[in-house]
């Protein structure tokens, strides 16, 4: 039969069958989702003792182990009372790395705690987990330092934990996702083409903007400390968008447009606006460049800029900087003459302030 499937209330003349052999039913359930311990992380901080499986070194080299479930090579694990798994000797003069793993083994029909043993080196490797449909599949649990000549045992937590679900929201979603577990990653599909189309993340500090997944947005990137800043010959154009949690790309161009030099209030820098807040804890750096045809303000046709988040607890805005034109060497000058006809543009990564620290 070139055609089969399965499992169907009867067996079909067609390909269809009702029984699958386990072997089959691991092909199956394997698409279900991976390897994991059923527990969803949905709190903000757990202790070793609250998690399934947790273990503990008892008599030496005896690692035990308490309950828990998990879902390993398509089939479902429970341990319903304590158990424990021997570490190996090690005489050798050279550290093992081990694994403890839950252990699908096809031929058994079952699945079981077990202990893989590496292999002594000075530096030594945890072996890799198996994985054959059909064989024995494994996922680890922990991994387990062996000291040499039989010295301490110790182990670290590796297991994989069940993700809270992903979810999708029409609009609305940093407010709707207040309401999801802790951990979960949601999407604002913007279905009333109101807002933007997002990737979102609920942790412990709230909800948090992962990245835009549509075009890059628009903004204004006003200049600062110009009071006599005319209306009109001024042009701005800003892009912007989040690129991963608290993190924003931006690109802003101001061209002067007039005839004249404008210049800045009480001999300060210009300062541009960013698309949304910056924190300053540390301050930033953005680097720009001045383009400058008609040569004026004594800046060359063309140099290098420099933007700086000054250190607070939040800024809107970036001072600029650029090298002194009459003599280099001195470093960098308040950017306070803007020429006639010249342009600046900035672009870069910046650290936003969402959580407003």
């Amino acid at each position: 039969m070139a055609e089969i499937s399965y499992p169907f209330n009867a067996d079909s003349p067609d390909g269809g069958t009702s029984v699958v052999s386990q072997t089959q039913w691991q092909a199956m359930a394997a698409l279900w989702g991976g390897d994991r311990v059923d527990f969803q992380l949905t709190g903000n901080s757990y202790s070793a003792t609250a998690l399934p499986f947790n273990a503990r070194i008892v008599n030496g080299r005896s690692v035990e182990i308490d309950p828990g479930k998990a879902w390993v090579g398509g089939f479902y694990y429970s341990l319903t009372a304590t158990k424990a798994v021997t570490i190996a000797s090690n005489a050798t003069a050279l550290a093992r790395k081990d694994i403890i793993v839950i252990q699908a083994d096809m031929a058994k029909s079952a699945v079981n705690l077990a202990v893989v043993q590496g292999t002594p080196a000075a530096t030594p490797i945890a072996p890799t987990p198996r994985r054959q449909t059909g064989g024995i599949w494994e996922m680890v649990l922990y991994e387990v330092d062996a000291a040499a000549n039989n010295a301490s045992v110790s182990f670290s937590l590796r297991a994989p934990f069940n993700p809270a679900p992903r979810a999708s929201f029409p609009w609305n979603a940093a407010s709707s996702a207040r309401f999801l577990p802790m951990g979960s990653l949601s999407l604002d599909l913007d279905s009333d083409g109101g807002e933007r189309q997002q990737e979102g993340f609920r942790g412990r500090e709230g909800y948090v903007v992962a990245r835009d997944l549509g075009k890059a947005q628009t903004y204004k990137p006003s200049l600062y400390f110009d009071a006599n800043l005319p209306a009109s010959g001024i042009s701005y154009s800003g892009r912007w968008r989040w690129i991963a949690p608290n993190t924003v790309w931006f690109s802003a161009l101001i061209t002067n447009n007039l005839a004249v030099n404008m210049s800045s209030d009480n001999a300060v820098a210009y300062a541009v606006a960013l698309p949304v807040p910056a924190i300053g804890k540390t301050g930033q750096a953005i680097t720009g460049c001045l383009t400058n045809p008609s040569r004026g303000g004594g800046y060359p046709t063309f140099t290098s800029l420099l933007g700086r988040v000054a250190p607070s607890a939040t800024r809107a805005s970036f001072a600029v900087y650029i090298p002194s034109p009459s003599n280099p060497g001195q470093g960098l000058d308040n950017f306070r003459t803007f020429p006639a006809k010249a342009a600046i543009n900035f672009s870069g990564v910046y650290e936003a302030n969402a959580f407003n620290e």
